[in-house]
């Protein structure tokens, strides 16, 4: 974020962000956008209810990680694993790390819930990106919650509240700072209807995820509070998968091509034959593509994943050879087949599973939760399969980046 002084106006209409959609010209954005449909459908399928909501807690980690390496900041996958168990680092440069990778995964955790209610137009109101932006910096170490303008001077980021400087993105002058309520509530108010399960909604999506990033309502963190309102658009639209898949993993693996996209979409209209607003028509229909595209790999990548029988081997194989190091005792494989088969399973039944006594079932049972490759609510409670980091890298590959 560059703060700006311009000697010419900036843009304080909001029809200066005209066309809020692109033209239909020949089908091709539709196309993408049912493909995304029909994959996002498919996802929903492919695990036990039980095993999904675990895979999508994972998501949801999947998800904070890509957004905030897109701003520069990377926090390992063991890091991360360590976080999610309060064991944050000494060093206070990795802790805020951490500790923002947590802001990330709860402030989505409560946006989720809140959607369980909220009406779908809802996500695209002012209060709702401000309640975001507030709910996220709430969570920040304040060495993170502190920009510097161009010329070193300091600024300090008040969770939930619009800027009230002038800025520029790269060669963007975003709007006046006493205009953003009225862009975004135009924003809001040509959005909300159109966040519907439709192709029409996808595309839609897309063109929303350039018009407020053109925006550019607060001082810092647009760019993760626009990654969220996108997750929130797709989870009203009923595109999500049911949390298994998100975006922000393919945007952060193409940043170069993103930024150029979004940076495309902010140039004004080339002619007379680009569309009727300000902005390029032509340039927004290809950010759209690029982005619906992008949404697409990223749901077929996880539907690769997720396919159940690759998935089983994967497991098998990483316990098998955990077990040959002495590293689990015998049986654990199968255990953990059962349990991502069945969803959970109760604790009594490992001795039948593994074909050994009772006792040796709770030796097994022990490990497996020792190592976290299990999880129970109580201490007598049902076994679910958990996730973590070094596991995660066998049973799911490149989903983090080699040697994150």
């Amino acid at each position: 974020m560059t703060h700006h002084r311009p000697s010419g106006k900036l843009f304080d209409h909001p029809p200066d962000m005209e066309p809020l959609l692109p033209e239909a010209g020949d089908g091709e954005l539709d196309g993408t956008a049912l493909l995304l449909i029909r994959r996002a459908e498919r996802l929903r399928g492919l695990l036990h209810p039980v095993t999904r909501k675990t895979v999508a807690r994972m998501v949801r980690s999947m998800n904070s990680y890509y957004s905030n390496l897109i701003e520069g900041h990377r926090t390992t996958p063991r890091d991360i694993d360590a976080a999610l168990q309060k064991d944050f680092s000494a060093d206070e440069t990795q802790r805020a790390l951490q500790l923002q990778h947590v802001a990330h995964m709860e402030t989505q955790a409560e946006m989720e819930a809140r959607l369980e209610t909220a009406l779908a137009a809802e996500v695209c109101s002012a209060e709702f990106l401000c309640w975001l932006h507030r709910r996220f910096y709430e969570r920040l170490h304040e060495s993170l919650c502190r920009v510097e303008g161009q010329k070193g001077e300091a600024y300090q980021v008040l969770p939930g509240r619009l800027r009230e400087v002038e800025v520029s993105v790269g060669r963007h002058l975003a709007p006046t700072s006493k205009g953003l309520a009225r862009f975004l509530k135009r924003f809001g108010e040509f959005y909300g209807p159109l966040v519907t399960p439709t192709t029409q909604g996808l595309v839609a999506a897309a063109a929303a995820h350039h018009r407020l990033a053109w925006i550019h309502p607060f001082l810092d963190g647009n760019g993760r509070v626009l990654r969220l309102f996108t997750h929130a658009w797709f989870t009203k639209a009923a595109i999500d998968g049911d949390g298994l898949w998100t975006i922000s993993r393919g945007l952060a693996r193409r940043q170069g091509d993103y930024r150029a996209a979004l940076a495309k979409a902010d140039e004004k209209r080339l002619n007379d034959f680009d569309g009727r607003g300000y902005l390029s028509q032509r340039h927004l229909g290809e950010f759209c593509q690029f982005f619906l595209q992008t949404a697409v790999d990223q749901a077929e990548f996880m539907e690769g994943l997720l396919d159940l029988d690759g998935l089983q081997a994967r497991i098998i194989g990483y316990a098998e050879r955990k077990e040959s190091a002495k590293e689990l005792p015998r049986g654990s494989g199968r255990v953990l087949q059962e349990t991502l088969l069945r969803g959970e399973i109760a604790r009594g039944e490992v001795g039948r599973i593994i074909g050994a006594s009772a006792r040796t079932g709770q030796k097994v049972v022990g490990e497996l939760l020792g190592q976290r490759l299990l999880i129970s609510d109580s201490p007598k409670g049902r076994l679910r399969l958990e996730f973590p980091a070094e596991a995660a890298g066998h049973y799911f590959p490149n989903l983090f980046p080699a040697g994150g």
